[in-house]
C-alpha cells in the first residue's frame, strides 16, 4: 500500500491506498458501492473497460484487494446496483449495461441478460433486401438504391446497409451472399443507466430501472419482471442521466443529451417538461438537493433549478474530466466533486469552492460513500489506471466562504423580493398602454431641464458667480475682492487648488484691459506651487485714468507657462464706487 501527498488538504483526509499500476480503466459511470453480500461491509464495484477493444472486466474489490472479476463481452458504459425484490437476505444485484443489453449479476453470478427491443426498419430497404435475396438485382443496383433511401428515408438504415454502402465495388457481391438469407434487424444501443424508487424513498426500498439509448428513447424497466413500465423520448441521444423520486408516486429525470441541452422528465409526460439550454456541451450533471449542477466545455461549473432556471455559474481553472456528488446524512453536509485536467479535484457547495484536493495524475472517475465500514470514503481512479482511496476525518470541517478569489459569499445571496401588488400590476398595464404618451412626455421634460440649466449656467455667468475651472486635469477655484474708493483700487484674487491630493504648478495669471480707462503696475504674474485646499491672496493695484465718472471691465485669465488657451476666466466689473460683480 502506497500513500499520496495531499498537499494544504491534509488535515481533512486521510490517505488510506494508493495503487498507481491497479491498472482500472473507467469512468464514473461505471464504479459504484455496494453491500454485495449483506454483511454490512460495503464493496468497491467497477466495470473496467480494458484496452477498449479486449479485457473488459467487472471487478470487485474489499478493501485494497481485488475480490473477484467476471469477463464482459463488450465495453460497459454504465454500471449500478439496485435492489430487486424483498426477499430476505436483501443483498442488491449489479446492471452492467453494454451495447443493447443490460446484463444482472446477483451475488456475483449471471443472473438475467435484458435485451432492447428491436426497432422500427424502414419498409424500402425490407422491400430492396428481399429482391436481393431472390436475385431479382445485382449488388450495383442493391448500393445504388440503398443510397437513395438513406438521403430520403425518414426511418434510418440497419447496421447491415451502413456496412454493405462502406465497402469497396469488389467485396460487396461476397457480403450480399453471406448475409441476404438473414433477416433484416435494427438495434439501438445504451448510452446511460441510472435508477428510480419504485414506491418507497427508503435505502434499501425496491429500484426499477432506467436507461437511456441511442434512438433518443428513455425506458424504465420493471425490476423483477424486466418489463418496460413506461417509454419516454427526448430531441437528442441522451449522454448522461439524474434520476429522482419513486415511480409509483412522482418522478424526475434529469438528462443531459449529445446537442448540449439538458431535458427534464416527469411522471405520465412522455416528453420533456423542461429544458435547459447551455453554452457549450455538458460533461458532468449531479443533482445537489432542488438544483442540478452542470461541468460545462468551456471550464464552467453552473446550478440550476429543477426547471431549468439559472442560479449561478462558477469559473473552473481546467476542463471538467468527471463529477460526483458527496453526501454526508449523518452530518447534513453536501457538496460536488468536480475532477479537473490540472490534477486537481475541487469541492463546491453551490458556488462557493471549499476545498482543493492534489492527486497525483488527472482523475477519470469518482465516487464517495460508505466502502467496508468506513462511511467517509473518497474512491478515484486515474487516467493511468491508477486506484487511490482517500477517507474522510471525522474531525474535518468544511467552511461554507468561498476560498477561491472573488467576490464575497453575500453578493449570491438572493434577495427577498416582494410580491407584486394591485398598485404594482395597474401601473405596469397603464405603462404597456400608454408607452408613446409616456415617452413623449419624458423627452418633453427632459428637454425643459436640459433648457432651464442652460439658461441658470448662462445666469451664472452674468451674475459674476465664483468661476471655477472645467478642466478634470486642473481643478482650480477663484474669486476677487477690489477695495478702495478711487482713482486707486486694490484687487485681491484668491485662487484654491481643489484637487484631493495632486499639486498645480506652472501656471501664471493675465489681465486685460481698456488701457485708457485703466492702469495697471504688474499685469502679469507667476503663480507659486499650488497645494490642494489652501488659499492663495495675489494683489495687485489698479489706476482709474478717467476722470467722467465710467467704468469697464477687466478680464482675467488663468494660463498654464507655454500655452495659449486659458484654464480659467473671470470678468470682474471695476466700478465707480466700492463693491463689484464677477462673472
Amino acid at each position: 500500500m502506497t500513500s499520496v501527498p495531499s498537499g494544504s488538504e491534509s488535515s481533512k483526509w486521510l490517505d488510506a491506498h494508493y495503487d498507481p499500476v491497479a491498472n482500472l480503466y473507467t469512468f464514473s459511470s461505471c464504479i459504484a458501492l455496494a453491500d454485495l453480500h449483506g454483511d454490512g461491509e460495503n464493496k468497491l464495484v467497477v466495470g473496467d473497460l480494458g484496452t477498449g477493444s479486449c479485457n473488459m472486466k467487472l471487478k470487485v474489490y474489499r478493501g485494497t484487494g481485488l475480490m473477484s472479476e467476471n469477463t464482459l463481452l463488450d465495453l460497459p458504459t454504465g454500471l449500478v446496483s439496485f435492489l430487486m425484490d424483498q426477499h430476505e437476505p436483501r443483498t442488491p444485484a449489479i446492471a452492467v449495461a453494454s451495447g443493447p443489453f443490460i446484463y444482472v449479476y446477483k451475488n456475483l453470478r449471471p443472473y438475467f441478460k435484458f435485451t432492447l427491443p428491436p426497432l422500427e426498419v424502414n419498409a424500402l430497404e425490407q422491400d430492396v433486401w428481399n429482391q436481393a435475396r431472390e436475385d431479382m438485382i445485382d449488388p450495383l443496383s442493391l448500393k445504388e438504391m440503398l443510397e437513395g433511401i438513406r438521403d430520403k428515408a425518414d426511418v434510418p438504415l440497419s447496421v447491415r446497409s451502413l456496412r454493405f454502402l462502406m465497402l469497396d465495388p469488389q467485396d460487396t457481391e461476397a457480403f450480399v451472399n453471406l448475409h441476404k438469407a438473414q433477416p433484416i434487424q435494427r438495434q439501438t444501443v445504451i448510452t446511460c443507466i441510472g435508477t428510480l424508487k419504485k414506491n418507497m424513498a427508503d435505502e434499501d426500498a425496491v429500484s426499477c430501472l432506467v436507461i437511456g439509448t441511442e434512438s433518443k428513447d428513455v425506458y424504465i424497466l420493471d425490476p423483477e419482471a424486466f418489463t418496460i413500465l413506461s417509454k419516454m423520448s427526448v430531441p437528442s441521444a441522451p449522454t448522461q442521466m439524474d434520476v429522482t423520486g419513486q415511480f409509483d408516486v412522482e418522478f424526475r429525470i434529469t438528462v443531459a443529451c449529445r446537442n448540449g441541452n439538458i431535458y427534464i422528465l416527469r411522471r405520465d409526460s412522455p416528453k420533456p417538461k423542461y429544458c435547459i439550454e447551455l453554452s457549450s456541451h455538458p460533461v458532468g450533471l449531479v443533482r445537489m438537493g432542488k438544483s442540478v449542477v452542470v461541468g460545462c466545455a468551456q471550464e464552467t461549473l453552473q446550478g440550476f433549478t429543477q426547471k431549468g432556471k439559472k442560479l449561478w455559474t462558477a469559473c473552473l481553472p481546467a476542463p471538467v474530466t468527471t463529477m460526483g456528488v458527496m453526501d454526508l446524512p449523518t452530518r447534513g453536509f453536501q457538496a460536488v466533486l468536480v475532477g479537473l485536467a490540472n490534477c486537481e479535484v475541487h469541492l463546491y457547495r453551490d458556488k462557493n469552492l471549499i476545498s482543493t484536493i492534489k492527486t497525483p495524475d488527472v482523475v477519470t472517475s469518482i465516487c464517495f460513500g460508505r466502502y467496508g465500514r468506513e462511511d467517509g470514503t473518497l474512491i478515484m481512479t486515474t487516467k493511468g489506471g491508477g486506484l487511490i482511496v482517500k477517507i474522510l476525518k471525522r474531525t474535518a470541517v468544511f467552511d461554507d466562504r468561498d476560498s477561491a478569489p472573488g467576490p464575497p459569499l453575500a453578493q449570491s445571496i438572493r434577495l427577498n423580493i416582494p410580491k407584486k401588488t394591485k398598485l404594482y400590476v395597474d401601473q405596469t398595464m397603464r405603462e404597456r398602454e400608454n408607452a408613446v404618451a409616456m415617452h413623449r412626455a419624458f423627452q418633453m421634460d427632459l428637454s425643459r431641464l436640459r433648457l432651464a440649466a442652460a439658461r441658470a449656467y448662462v445666469k451664472a455667468l452674468e451674475s459674476s458667480l465664483t468661476p471655477m475651472s472645467s478642466s478634470l486635469s486642473e481643478p482650480l477655484k477663484m474669486n476677487a475682492v477690489v477695495q478702495g474708493l478711487g482713482p486707486s483700487f486694490k484687487l485681491t484674487l484668491n485662487i484654491q487648488n481643489t484637487a484631493a491630493c495632486r499639486p498645480v504648478m506652472n501656471l501664471a495669471i493675465s489681465f486685460l484691459y481698456d488701457e485708457s480707462l485703466y492702469s495697471m503696475k504688474t499685469a502679469f504674474f507667476k503663480i507659486p506651487l499650488l497645494v490642494p485646499g489652501l488659499n492663495y491672496p495675489i494683489d495687485t493695484f489698479v489706476e482709474c485714468l478717467s476722470d467722467k465718472g465710467i467704468s469697464d471691465i477687466i478680464k482675467v485669465f488663468v494660463l498654464r507657462e507655454g500655452k495659449s488657451a486659458p484654464l480659467l476666466t473671470a470678468h470682474i466689473n471695476m466700478p465707480v464706487s466700492e463693491g463689484l460683480a464677477l462673472n
